[in-house]
């Protein structure tokens, strides 16, 4: 593996202000479009969390909050967002349902976490890598708040290597400003590190578009 601090990677076609255009205009729909399909990557991550022991997660990209009511309540969950209009819908759920293992629902950049360092048991981040300007800063940050030996868990779209995937996204990735993500983006920019153990990946549904990555911060 190479040393996260010299890969060379293209530029992201996305920055802050489109994404925060693209997610304020998704959150009045975000719920009632992306509930179904993005079921089975919240489940399979709220599993890996719930084997583990009581301990502090932290879930980047918490959006509306759909997955906050899986995780056991064992755990003490804070979650980041850029969207105000994303976080607020989450906090009506986490009242609304009670989730008082919630200790937190913060507007963040993942780039510039405003937490210290070693502080979490896992860090999770569901759809959000494509999504983000940055994403080997973003994974320098998870590493920073993660204790040695932490969980941290990723669910993407990554770029498909041949085949009719490949040429539908990398003629989408031209929109990627427009819609909000990266549809062509190496699932290599997140695996070529040193300070991270991949210990599995897995393909999920719908017709098997996402990829689970399980790390251990090493």
């Amino acid at each position: 593996m190479t040393d996260p601090s010299t890969s060379a990677h293209a530029p992201s076609p996305l920055d802050e202000a489109s994404v925060r255009r693209a997610y304020s205009r998704w959150a009045p729909i975000y719920d009632a479009v992306f509930a179904l399909p993005f079921f089975t990557g919240r489940r399979a991550v709220a599993r890996l969390i719930n084997r583990m022991p009581p301990g502090r997660v932290l879930e980047a990209g918490v959006g509306t909050g759909m997955a906050l009511p899986l995780y056991d309540r064992r755990h003490e969950i804070h979650g980041i967002d850029l969207s105000p209009e994303m976080l607020a819908k989450a906090r009506t759920r986490v009242a609304r349902k009670r989730l008082d293992n919630v200790a937190s629902i913060q507007e963040m950049d993942a780039g510039e976490l405003d937490f210290p360092a070693r502080h979490f048991d896992a860090v999770i981040a569901m759809y959000v890598m494509t999504v983000v300007p940055d994403p080997e800063k973003v994974m320098a940050e998870f590493v920073r708040v993660s204790r040695p030996g932490a969980s941290l868990i990723v669910i993407g779209h990554f770029a498909s290597t041949g085949g009719l995937y490949a040429w539908f996204e990398r003629r989408l990735a031209k929109y990627a400003a427009r819609i909000g993500w990266n549809p062509d983006f190496p699932v290599s920019r997140l695996t070529n590190r040193t300070d991270l153990r991949l210990k599995s990946s897995r393909k999920l549904g719908p017709l098997w578009l996402f990829t689970l990555l399980e790390f251990e911060r090493v």
